[in-house]
This record gives structure tokens, sequence and C-alpha cells, in this order.
């Protein structure tokens, strides 16, 4: 039986659908990957093509919220938050991920490098 996580944020738009994809691809064996946000938000058209460059496709996805999967009845083992220190008092948890981006070839930049993608990478040796 794998384990069940998801990934919280404020909108689902970023961080959340990262996270969810890459635990999933690294190590979807043993664990299953959900994400939500606390309010509907719109896929950061940025992180997509972020991902899409290191192989991930995640053009079908569309932001869930936590609502939507209270109302599965779906239960999880792990439920983690991720954050910016702006939104932390947003999120019920601990904090959650900021607004959309909607800029331009530096906000491609920051998905691209400082960001998620990169640093998560070399951890997928030590996902057990």
């Amino acid at each position: 039986m794998k384990t069940k996580v998801i990934f919280i944020c404020i909108h689902n738009s970023a961080r959340s659908q990262m996270a969810e994809m890459f635990l999933n691809e690294l190590a979807g064996d043993r664990f299953e990957a959900k994400s939500a946000g606390l309010e509907a938000g719109k896929l950061n058209p940025f992180v997509v093509k972020a991902m899409g460059e290191i192989g991930i496709d995640m053009s079908a996805n569309k932001t869930k919220t936590v609502q939507d999967i209270l109302e599965t009845g779906e239960s999880f083992d792990y439920v983690i938050t991720v954050c910016d220190k702006e939104a932390a008092e947003r999120c019920l948890y601990s904090r959650a991920e900021g607004r959309n981006s909607t800029g331009d070839l530096k906000t491609l930049h920051h998905f691209r490098g400082q960001t998620k993608r990169n640093s998560l990478l070399p951890r997928r040796y030590v996902i057990r």
C-alpha cells in the first residue's frame, strides 16, 4: 500500500503542484501525492514551462481546493504545507504559497533556478 501525501498551499498554483509532481515522479512506486489550495487558483504558466523543460508535463493539471479534496472523503498519511513567509498567516496548518506569478522572463528564471525544481532534484536519491 502506498503512503498518501497531500501538499497544501494558498492557491495550488505553483509549489504544491510541483511537489505533487516531483513526489509522484521520483517515488511513485511508494507514494501517492496530491495537492490542493485553501482557495481556488490558476495554474502558473511559468511553473508548467519550467517543469516541462525537465520532462515533467503538467499542462493538463488543474488546481484543486482543500474543500474539493474533503468532499471526496479521501484521507492522507501526511499533510505537508509549502510556504513563503508572506503567506504564512493565511494557512490553517502552518505556512502557505504566495499568489500566482504573472510576470515575465524574470518570473520564469525564478521557477527555473532558485526554486523548487533545482532544489528538490538532488533529493531524489534520499527519498526512502
